[in-house]
């Protein structure tokens, strides 16, 4: 399978430290945050990732360069401006290719086994889901017998991770567009799976999630 990395946000809850550096490259325990997204993929079995960038992409290009350092290979999608999570992948779907791609985004940290994702989705799409952090307690999605919906019930957020086809962008125009949409009539459709992981993960969206997170794997 093909990954992406989504790398293109500006960061704007973690100013100052995104005026100068992207958020991806922000350091975490001696290494770029965005590194420990390529360690794992590259300890998936995934050869190819394709990197978005727009605020300082010159600077995630120039510190990753073409990957193989992981033993990858890295294809860059520049967008000047920041199309969003789901015009991000859609610019970048000649890229990705014809097989349902890994998505992560570029701006958590979790111990997800990415070898676990399903090749071949029972659907267009399969979300990671986690317990509700504390700056989210309402939670995204349902997770119903394997099957993620909108509606009553225990909910849980939705990681970042995820699994899609690129069905699931059909029709879809070039620009700026959220994903969230298309997933949300995907599960109307009872086509989105997914699983509950229930191991570490951080949204790293704030300098004290990101120090607090630094001071916990230093220990």
């Amino acid at each position: 399978m093909r990954a992406m990395i989504l790398a293109a946000g500006r960061g704007e809850r973690m100013r100052p430290l995104t005026d100068t550096t992207p958020k991806p490259l922000l350091p975490l325990a001696g290494r770029p945050l965005i590194e420990y997204h390529l360690r794992a993929l590259a300890a998936a079995g995934v050869r190819e990732v394709v990197v978005n960038h727009a605020h300082l992409g010159h600077r995630l290009e120039d510190a990753l360069g073409d990957g193989s350092r992981w033993g990858l290979a890295i294809a860059w999608s520049p967008e000047g401006e920041a199309l969003e999570t789901g015009g991000g992948i859609h610019r970048a779907l000649p890229l990705l290719g014809e097989a349902p791609f890994i998505v992560v985004n570029g701006d958590i940290w979790t111990d997800y086994d990415f070898s676990g994702l399903p090749a071949e989705p029972a659907g267009l799409a399969h979300l990671v889901l986690v317990d509700n952090p504390a700056h989210h307690p309402a939670g995204d999605f349902v997770l119903d017998r394997g099957r993620v919906r909108e509606g009553d019930g225990p909910r849980l957020t939705f990681s970042g991770i995820g699994v899609y086809r690129p069905a699931l962008f059909a029709g879809c125009a070039h620009g700026r567009f959220p994903l969230g949409p298309l997933l949300r009539t995907a599960m109307a459709r009872d086509e989105v799976s997914g699983e509950h992981h229930r191991g570490r993960w951080v949204d790293v969206g704030t300098p004290e999630r990101l120090a607090a997170l630094e001071a916990e794997l230093l220990r």
